[in-house]
């Protein structure tokens, strides 16, 4: 029996309510709008490394406060969270800062491999991490601790 032989990711897809909402916190991410699909409800967009999230404009459901993953008792099945790369996180708290965008959790350092994530969400309540490589003083780094 042949394998099935995964090369990369080749986009995430995140449901939002609001097209510019969502917009207005991916840009400051780097995401700029590529492509706006005309059979669905979909906004594609691309960062300049060439990383694609797909934005699904169909949210209309569930408590908009809520993300219904992560923020009630029960814990269903599904994707939690997207982890990106970043080239720095010292210049990603300094950016987020920049854009008004709360750290939801972290800094937060990973076993031993120097590895330090951010934890953010976007105006729909979706997760994402920003994890890089500490490259010297992050004020605040604390050793993860599940929260959830």
């Amino acid at each position: 029996m042949t394998g099935i032989t995964i090369e990369r990711v080749d986009h995430i897809g995140i449901r939002v309510r609001d097209l510019d909402r969502a917009m207005s916190f991916y840009e400051a991410l780097g995401f700029k709008l590529l492509h706006r699909v005309t059979f669905d409800p979909v906004a594609i967009i691309r960062n300049a490394a060439g990383v694609e999230i797909n934005l699904i404009l169909n949210a209309n459901a569930g408590d908009p406060a809520k993300n219904i993953l992560m923020d009630v008792a029960e814990k269903y099945a599904g994707y939690t969270h997207v982890a990106l790369r970043v080239a720095s996180i010292p210049d990603t708290i300094a950016a987020l800062k920049g854009h008004n965008i709360r750290i939801t959790q972290g800094p937060s350092k990973f076993g031993e491999d120097g590895g330090i994530s951010v934890f953010v969400r976007d105006p729909d309540g979706n997760v994402i991490e920003l994890r890089g490589r500490d490259q010297g003083n992050v004020e605040g780094v604390t050793q993860y601790a599940n929260v959830n």
